[in-house]
């Protein structure tokens, strides 16, 4: 609660609808007491314990080094909240803060799944698909990769995709410079076996400026690829809302215009709106890790909080658990 640019007092009235929306849960507000309970004091949800301060004394800093977190700050919120997960005590960790040092305590604490080499970021984007959204993984966690390593990422976001959508057999694609099967370096190329022949719903590449428009649920990279395509999305929606409003600025005219058009701007907001895609799932470990975004406002705290009560309630973790000791069995076999 303590990490991010806005802080418990943003987080608590997104942790406060979320209470109201799901009788089942229950909240550990992770942090510095003296800080919390003026906030919580007079919550009735804290009041009847569904809300309970859990101390930490220190903060991770966003432009905290990740080692250096890992190593100085063990009784930071995000530590705390992570060993809260490790011990059983808590069935998710979420944070809004610096995402390096987010990965690395998890990956120390939780450690990884047996079978998966490597933990992925996923998260959902907005797209104009009938469902709205794609998923989009490795997002920075993983710079140099294997084929081993992508094709381990589609399957965690293949089982990622079906249990927020319900779908069986999401379309997953792997990002690449073509469509044609001579494109790509050797490593896309040398995925492809890997995802044919698997149980896979593969369909193939999917590239940069099809992430909006393909018919794909799932598109995997390395984290390097895909964190640079997931700014570049980013930026290109900000430039794109700043020159609309400079244009609608210009003179009279232009704005009578905006005022004409504005019931078509709120719809386009709306669902272009990044804050009901906030929540990006640290994917492999043996706990539930969910990252929000560092300027969350209430709203997408929210949206990443509903995140997190889904993958509980699918059981995601049991889920690709048996689905990577199904694989190491069906080698074994072999």
């Amino acid at each position: 609660m303590m990490s991010g640019d806005n802080g418990a007092p943003e987080y608590i009235p997104a942790v406060v609808s979320a209470l109201n929306a799901h009788d089942n849960l229950s909240v550990l507000a992770v942090g510095k007491e003296d800080v919390l309970q003026p906030l919580l004091a007079d919550q009735p949800h804290f009041k009847s314990g569904r809300i309970t301060i859990v101390s930490a004394t220190e903060v991770v800093e966003m432009d905290d080094a990740p080692q250096s977190a890992l190593r100085n700050k063990k009784d930071s919120s995000m530590r705390v909240a992570i060993n809260c997960v490790k011990a059983g005590e808590a069935d998710v960790a979420m944070s809004a803060g610096n995402t390096g040092a987010l990965l690395a305590t998890a990956k120390f604490v939780l450690k990884t799944l047996p079978g998966i080499m490597r933990p992925a970021i996923c998260t959902s984007i907005p797209s104009l698909r009938e469902r709205g959204y794609v998923h989009l993984l490795d997002l920075g966690a993983n710079v140099d990769v294997t084929p081993e390593h992508l094709y381990q990422f589609a399957v965690m976001g293949s089982l990622l995709s079906s249990v927020v959508s319900g779908d069986p057999a999401p379309k997953v694609s792997l990002m690449n410079i073509g469509t044609e099967a001579m494109k790509g370096n050797e490593l896309v190329r040398g995925t492809v076996p890997l995802m044919e022949g698997s149980d896979l719903n593969y369909i193939g590449f999917t590239e940069p400026d099809g992430i909006f428009f393909d018919d794909v649920d799932v598109i995997v990279s390395d984290g390097f690829t895909g964190n640079i395509a997931l700014k570049t999305l980013e930026g290109t929606v900000k430039m794109i809302v700043q020159q609309l409003g400079n244009s609608f600025k210009k003179n009279l005219l232009t704005k009578c215009a905006a005022v004409v058009s504005m019931p078509v701007l709120k719809d386009l907001k709306n669902r272009m709106d990044p804050r009901k895609h906030n929540g990006a799932s640290l994917l492999g470990l043996r706990g539930i890790v969910v990252k929000s975004h560092g300027n969350a406002d209430r709203i997408s705290f929210q949206n990443a909080i509903e995140i997190s009560v889904k993958l509980v309630e699918q059981q995601i973790i049991d889920k690709m658990r048996k689905q990577f000791e199904t694989a190491e069995n069906q080698q074994s076999n072999e």
